[in-house]
């Protein structure tokens, strides 16, 4: 089964985020294509002032090829970027788990929404992210269905993020190769607020998936 995932991600995390994370323009969107190489991310809307420095600043980075301009309106501009064969980061991520991006775009972070072809992929990618520290910050997670309803669960914010990384640095693998206070810590909580969280969070995940299949 299929599994979407929403986070953010810090802009030097990743090249694209990278290469705009200095310029002006006030927003980008990635345009969403079907992958048929490396090249997963070849189009990109641009928003805001400052298209000509924005331009020069994709053109100055070693890691792009060519960029071409395809379409241009008052306030905003769509480019071809080809990317050089080096990639690295959460873009590699993407492409050894072979996964899609279903959205993708920065306003103050770079928020993603991607798809997985199944849970074993997900966790291929979480664990390419751990090795390589490469830090997301998840918002949701979810499986389609025929209603295309993602299932929300009824977590807070921070119950999501705790369980997140909780799960992510290995907290319920045996033997576990992390604590509640390492988990509270990345996060910005007490160990006590890390461990109500995960109680909370995790009753409420199990109680649907597992009496709602009943």
């Amino acid at each position: 089964m299929s599994v979407v995932a929403e986070f953010t991600i810090d802009a030097d995390e990743f090249l694209l985020g990278q290469i705009f994370s200095q310029d002006s323009v006030a927003h980008l969107e990635l345009e969403c294509v079907v992958p048929a190489s490396r090249q997963i991310m070849p189009y990109v809307w641009i928003y805001g002032n400052g298209l000509d420095q924005t331009e020069s600043s994709i053109r100055d980075s070693e890691q792009v090829e060519t960029l071409t301009k395809l379409d241009q309106t008052d306030d905003s501009a769509l480019y071809r970027i080809e990317w050089g064969d080096e990639q690295e980061g959460l873009i590699d991520g993407i492409i050894e788990t072979n996964a899609t991006i279903l959205e993708a775009r920065r306003k103050e972070k770079w928020f993603f929404r991607i798809r997985f072809d199944s849970h074993r992929q997900l966790t291929a990618f979480n664990t390419f992210c751990r090795r390589h520290s490469i830090s997301v910050k998840l918002h949701n997670l979810y499986s389609l269905t025929d209603s295309g309803t993602p299932p929300k669960f009824e977590l807070t914010d921070s119950q999501r993020e705790t369980l997140f990384q909780a799960v992510r640095d290995g907290y319920f693998e045996v033997p576990r190769r992390t604590t509640l206070g390492e988990v509270g810590d990345k996060i910005g909580i007490t160990e006590q607020t890390a461990s109500e969280n995960l109680r909370r969070g995790a009753n409420k995940v199990l109680k649907n998936v597992l009496l709602g299949q009943r």
